[in-house]
């Protein structure tokens, strides 16, 4: 199962585009309220119903976790117990383990980028604790693990992602079919 958690703050398009593209991929995702909420608001003022609230997470092998930056969504998905455990359950099975923006220093902030190529929002490059920060790719994966940096790239974001579990076939299909010709 695929997992995006979703904190108070969060930057609504870096959760709701790749969102939609993992749908339209045929991929089920869930969405997982922080701080036990099945509604919760982004840095913009957009309220999204979450699938399930955090209390009710209970996977101890997912597929991918998916964590949209956004501040303080960020801060708020580092400071959840329950993001730390998904986190752990998703590395411990080898997991895909996905972050956009600012949240990517989740990532960091625990070791899981120590030696792997990252990227983050312009600034969280000192919170990326061990990564090789590329400069020259706005979205990147190494190995289980995609971050990407920010907003603008939040597209691509989603593409990758669906890369990761699908085929690169699925992914340029669906680029295909949301670029107006």
């Amino acid at each position: 199962m695929i997992y995006m958690f979703l904190a108070d703050g969060f930057e609504e398009v870096e959760a709701l585009c790749p969102l939609d593209i993992l749908r339209r991929a045929g991929l089920e995702v869930t969405t997982v309220g922080v701080g036990g909420k099945d509604t919760v608001t982004g840095a913009h003022g957009i309220t999204v119903h979450a699938d399930i609230p955090d209390v009710m997470y209970r996977d101890s092998s997912p597929d991918m976790i998916i964590l949209p930056g956004g501040m303080p969504g960020s801060s708020n998905l580092d400071k959840s117990k329950t993001v730390d455990a998904a986190l752990r359950a998703a590395t411990r099975h080898g997991a895909y383990v996905a972050a956009i923006c600012a949240a990517p220093f989740v990532l960091g902030k625990r070791g899981y980028l120590e030696g792997k190529r990252a990227v983050c929002y312009p600034g969280f490059e000192e919170h990326l604790t061990g990564a090789l920060i590329d400069t020259q790719n706005a979205v990147v994966r190494d190995g289980s693990i995609v971050t990407a940096k920010g907003m603008g790239v939040a597209l691509d974001f989603g593409l990758e992602l669906v890369r990761c579990l699908k085929n690169d076939g699925t992914a340029e299909k669906i680029k295909a079919s949301v670029f107006a010709k």
